[in-house]
Parts: structure tokens; sequence; C-alpha cells
């Protein structure tokens, strides 16, 4: 009796577990089935709304800690149509307040989504009386915009940002990953139609700031480099003035500058030229078209657009011109390389050379005369080059050109740099070699002349030129230090020696006098260069300097682009250098190697130019 009782209750038992599990079964699969719409219906009643919260961007220092770009707190409109209640009165408040399109708002008020933009970089003031209003479905939310203190300051090397803070040209887009911080977020729940529950808690993630860059840039020297160069842009109503200050022992570039120089807070504003020249008697040429680049007529979104991107281009990296005289530098470094010629060679001028079918003048019509390659180079005489050129020799010049880099990009830390247009060496014949030899038929960037220069005269080291030095985070603490390539020995540092006295000799009794620095040994080489088409009578004045003659600290060079009336580097470029340097080396910490009497004591005989390099 027992055992049957005991039987009987397991059966029992078993019968009512597997009752429970298939009446669970039923009711799981009548929800899951039967009732699915209804509760995804529920479920899809609650939402989880996010709202992103923009991080601060990286601030940009010179070299000083001086800020050259930071951050401007902003505000950003945006509306819920769900939580709009009365749509006119929204409408009609965003275009006032914001002074937007009314047709454009409309479009984005009565659209029905989850949040639409209406407008970012509001600022506070503005963004305040919309926030008195309190306006349902019209959110505002704390934002940043890129701020930059000076304005037109290195406008084409510092570059601007997006509406969304994203770097779009210069440093801004190159450093894009050091100085763009990570976005927060704010989650919400709202109900089904996008109303957000009281009492709920907040989800919140906080941003990240971008980390800050430091760069070689000298604000003071920018400063002095950029007002010399707008100076000589009215003076002589140029198309353009190009400025490069660097260090050449190390690549550290103290200032580039590109006038005229673009509003970095409104980068979308174009400039116009005509409002940038003097009018005044002193004007040499006054004829208007001359004094404007920008058609008066209305532009279309394309010529905009276009005028836009040679607004922002930067001349000294994004173009290559034919360098002219000043790249005489390279011709005779090469020669003195392979050994083909000593300071005290001699070589005739009688004011041409005929080389195959062509007759190549020099600047000098009736000719120098005779003359050592020393005196050539002071004298800037071009049949002194092309004999120098042939010595050399096609494999010669070319194995120099690259040694000092002239065949690859400088490798500076600037998006959009140009390569050097050269001859293949097969194609380059006894006409290709001459021109070549004074620097014509081909092109490079400013850059790189500086480089190749900065080479012959540091010693013999091919630096990279760069503007970042290191970067920190937000309180402070160096996370990063920039090392950049260089090349020990590119050239001998006999031959450095002497094309630093050479071109020391140009400065003080040669072409390029008028670059000299009162108390200070200065350097140089002086260029005109005539711009294709030949015969247009448009010409680049150009000089490259540097001191201290005997141990480089600075080197820089100045382009004058199409300048109107005298035209010589010599006598429009090198005073301007001259000028800069007085500012700059003093600045420097660069003692000057003699007094102003000890200078008018000695006895020089000066060589002018008279005539196109």
């Amino acid at each position: 009796m027992p055992k049957t009782f005991t039987r009987k209750k397991i059966f029992l038992v078993a019968l009512a577990i597997f009752t429970a599990f298939v009446l669970l079964f039923v009711r799981l699969s009548y929800l899951m089935i039967a009732r699915s719409d209804y509760y995804y219906q529920k479920a899809e009643a609650l939402h989880e709304r996010e709202r992103s919260i923009k991080a601060k961007r990286g601030i940009i220092y010179d070299r000083n800690g001086v800020e050259l770009a930071g951050n401007k707190p902003v505000c950003s409109v945006s509306v819920i149509h769900s939580q709009i209640t009365d749509e006119e009165k929204v409408i009609e408040n965003l275009c006032a307040i914001l002074d937007l399109d009314k047709t454009e708002v409309t479009k984005k008020v009565t659209t029905q989504s989850m949040r639409e933009k209406i407008k970012s970089n509001v600022e506070k003031e503005t963004a305040d009386k919309l926030r008195e209003l309190n306006l349902d479905g019209v959110m505002i939310d704390e934002d940043y915009k890129r701020y930059y203190p000076y304005d037109t300051l290195a406008s084409k090397v510092l570059g601007f940002t997006g509406a969304d803070n994203q770097g779009i040209v210069g440093l801004e887009v190159a450093y894009e990953s050091v100085l763009q911080g990570t976005p927060g977020s704010i989650l919400t729940l709202t109900d089904a139609n996008g109303v957000e529950i009281e009492n709920a808690a907040e989800g919140r993630i906080e941003p990240i700031a971008g980390k800050n860059l430091y760069i070689s840039m000298d604000a003071n020297i920018q400063k002095y480099a950029q007002q010399a160069a707008t100076k000589v842009l009215k003076s002589k109503q140029a198309k353009r003035v190009s400025v490069i200050l660097m260090n050449p022992q190390n690549g550290e570039i103290y200032a580039m500058v590109n006038v005229p120089e673009y509003n970095l807070n409104e980068p979308y504003t174009l400039v116009d030229v005509q409002d940038l020249y003097v009018k005044d008697t002193n004007v040499e040429n006054t004829d208007e078209s001359m004094k404007t680049q920008q058609d008066s007529k209305v532009l279309t979104e394309q010529e905009k657009q276009d005028a836009l991107n040679a607004m922002w281009r930067n001349f000294c990296i994004n173009d290559t011109y034919e360098p002219g005289s000043t790249f005489k530098i390279v011709t005779a470094t090469a020669a003195l390389e392979e050994g083909v010629v000593s300071v005290n060679d001699t070589f005739v001028c009688p004011g041409f050379r005929i080389v195959e079918d062509r007759r190549i003048r020099c600047h000098k019509v009736g000719g120098h005369g005779t003359e050592t390659f020393r005196e050539g180079i002071m004298n800037s005489c071009n049949p002194v080059f092309m004999d120098v050129g042939a010595r050399v020799g096609v494999d010669g010049m070319y194995k120099n050109y690259r040694k000092l880099g002239l065949f690859e990009r400088t490798g500076v830390d600037l998006p959009g740099e140009a390569s050097s247009i050269m001859h293949k060496k097969e194609n380059v014949g006894a006409v290709e070699l001459a021109t070549m030899s004074f620097g014509q038929s081909f092109q490079i960037t400013p850059l790189q002349l500086l480089r190749a220069a900065g080479t012959v005269v540091n010693g013999g080291t091919l630096v990279t030129p760069h503007f970042g030095m290191y970067v920190t985070d937000e309180n402070g603490r160096k996370v990063k230090t920039f090392s950049y390539a260089e090349k020990k020995q590119a050239i001998r540092k006999e031959t450095s020696d002497t094309m630093k006295e050479l071109l020391e000799a140009v400065v003080a009794e040669g072409s390029g006098s008028k670059g000299q620095v009162e108390g200070y040994r200065v350097g140089g080489k002086t260029a005109t260069s005539e711009k294709l088409p030949r015969g247009n009578a448009k010409y680049i004045s150009s000089f490259l300097g540097f001191a201290p003659a005997d141990n480089p600290q600075i080197i820089g060079i100045i382009l004058i682009d199409e300048p109107v009336g005298i035209y010589y580097g010599g006598t429009i470029a090198a005073p301007v250098m001259s000028e800069m340097f007085s500012n700059i080396l003093p600045y420097l910490g660069i003692e000057a190697d003699y007094t102003a009497s000890e200078g008018e004591d000695e006895e020089k005989e000066v060589f002018y130019e008279d005539t196109v390099e």
C-alpha cells in the first residue's frame, strides 16, 4: 500500500510540472506571437535621445606660449518637432533673433524628426535672448567656436576650422588628430511622442578636450615680417608678397607670410585687394586696373569657391616658381663640391654667351669683362654661371640637386606641399644646362630653395623645415615632442664655409648691398626672375639672406610677385629683408658683430645691379 501511494504521488507531481510547463509555453507563445505588436508598440513608447556635447579643441601656441588659436564659448540652437507647441511663435523668434531666412527655418521646424539643428556658433548673448523666451521645443546647448586672437596673423599657416570644429586647411588640419577632442553626450528618456520624461535620470558622458600644440612660430617675428611684407605690397602694388624666416640649424620656422592674408575669424569673406593699396602721389602706378584683383561682377558659386581657394593658398609651399639668380647659390655649391672651380678662377663676360643656337645675355648689356668667380657671384653674372654649369655637367648638377633635397618635398608639416618641376636628366641639353645654372627653365617652391640654401650655410646638414614642436594635455603636461629627419654632411663643411664667405661678399660689396644690417655680418643673394610667358613684363623680385654670416641663426627669403615700377630684387626686396633683420636679430638676442663707427671705417667697393639679373 505505501509503495503504490508513493508512485501515485510521483506521477501527480510530474503531471503538475508538465502541465505548468505547457501553460507557461502557451502563455509565452501568446505574448510573443499573438500580442507581439502590442508589446512592440509599448517598447517603442520609450526612447533614449542622445545629445552631443562638443569637446574643446586644443589650443595652438607660439614658441613662447602666446595663444594663436583658441576657443570661444558659443551656443548651438536646435528644435525638437514633437515638443513644439506653437510653431509660428518658434519660427518668428528664431528668424528675428538669429537673423535667418524664414523659408529655411520653417522647413526645419516643421520637419518631423528627432532633432533639427537650426544654427551653430551662436554668440552667448544672442542665445540668452532665446532662453528668456522659454520656447517649447527649442534646445540651446553650450558649444565652442574656434577663435583667432590676431585675426589675419599667419592665416595661411594656421588655417581654420569648419562648423563642427574640424580642421579645414593649414596646421588646423595637419594636426587634426592632436587638436580634436572626443565629444561627450547627454542621454535623455522620452515617450513615444518624443517628449522628455520628467524626473527621469539623465546619462552623461563628459567630453575630452583636445591636446594643445606648441609651434616654432614666434608671434612677434611673424608680426614684424607681416608688417614689412604688407608695406612693400602696398608701395609696389604687387600681386602678393611672401616671406619665410627659419632657423637653418634645425629647420624651425619662425615666420611664414603670404600677404594679402585673410581674417581667420571670417575665412569665407573674400579679401578686397583694392583696400590694401595706398592712394597717394607716391604710388608708382595709378592705373585703377592694377589696384584690384577682384572683378566687380557678381561671382557665381563656383567662381567664389575658386576665389576662396586662391585666397587660402600658401604660395611658400603650394606653388612653384622659377627662382632666378638666388639659385646661383646651388650652382656655385655644386661647382665647389665637384671641384671644378676655385674662388679665384677667372672668366670673361662680354655681356652674353652663345649656347648652340641661342644667344643668352647677361643682365649687364656691355658685360662685366674679366672677373673672378668671387666677382661673378657678387655681380650675379649669368655668363660666369653658364660656364660654371657647363664645367659641373648634367650628372654633377643633378647629383647635387639631389643632395640638397630639390627632387623631394621638404616634408614641412603643412598640407598641400608641391613638388619641384625638373627636366628629365636625359632631356637636358647644353641650352637647358645653361639656363638652369642661373635659375631658369625649372620650378621649385620657395621653401625648397630656402631649405637648400640653409644646408649650404649651416655646415652641410639637410634639415626638415617644420612648425610642430611639442604637445601638452589640458593640464599643461608635455605628452609628445616631435622629431624630424636630418641628413648630416649632405655637402662638405669646407664647401659651406666658402659659400658663406662668398655670399657675405654679395651683401657687403655686391648686388645685395641693400640687404646690409648695421652692426651685423649678413650674407645673401638677389634675384629678378621674369615670369612665364617671357616678354609679359611680369617679374618676381626676391632676396635670400642669412645672419650672422659666419654662424647663421636665421635665414629668410622674400618674394615680391609682380611689383609695379622698379622690380630689381636687389633694389626692392633686399631692403625689406634688411628692415626685418634689423628688428629680429636683436630680438633673438644675437649680438652685433661691429659698431656703426667700425663699419664706416671699412672701404668697400659696391657693385650695383643695373638691369634684370
